[in-house]
């Protein structure tokens, strides 16, 4: 399945906006959320939350106050890897963007920006949160790829999957339509 399906499928919400942009291209990701909340600028709670990530999470990073300072980079990616994280949402900055393409490491960011960070001011792991304008619970599904970013809620999960699988089957009546030479607004 891929985002524009499972968004569609459960009514059209969950959705990231659309400053969210994929460093990778043809790439997708679709695990659970660990979230960091941090103030803007400053990157204490992402290394908080690598120590509780685990394989296959996708790291959910939003910023009170607009951040665009590089977040993250090389050296941060690499812990994630190493802890078997899938990829990085962050309402925020990124830098090293050369290294993370060449690790292979996904992530949908809304800057790229050498301006780094501190280390002091707080924040959450794991906290209820908001990225992108959309409600993120640790937990939530996190899917992403090149046309954007959707969470499905935790106690959605079995919904959204049986109403993306129907919407596929319907769009593959479609698409056989099509290649019978029907036209769209006929049917």
């Amino acid at each position: 399945m891929d985002v524009s399906t499972v968004y569609e499928a459960q009514g059209k919400i969950g959705l990231m906006n659309d400053i969210l942009k994929p460093i990778l291209n043809n790439t997708l990701i679709c695990g659970p959320a660990v979230t960091a909340v941090c103030p803007a600028g400053d990157n204490l709670r992402i290394h908080a939350a690598i120590e509780v990530c685990k394989p296959g999470d996708v790291l959910v990073i939003a910023t009170v106050g607009e951040g665009v300072a590089g977040m993250i980079g090389e050296l941060i990616v690499s812990a994630l890897i190493k802890r078997g994280v899938q990829g990085v949402i962050i309402y925020s900055g990124i830098r090293d963007v050369a290294q993370i393409r060449d690790l292979g490491f996904p992530i949908w960011t809304k800057s790229v920006l050498s301006q780094g960070t501190t280390k002091s001011r707080g924040g959450w792991v794991n906290a209820p949160t908001v990225c992108g304008g959309a409600s993120v619970e640790p937990g939530d599904l996190i899917m992403a790829d090149d046309d954007g970013v959707v969470v499905v809620k935790k106690e959605d999960f079995q919904f959204s999957l049986e109403a993306s699988q129907k919407r596929l089957q319907k769009e593959e009546g479609t698409k056989e339509k099509i290649a019978r030479g029907e036209i769209s607004l006929d049917f």
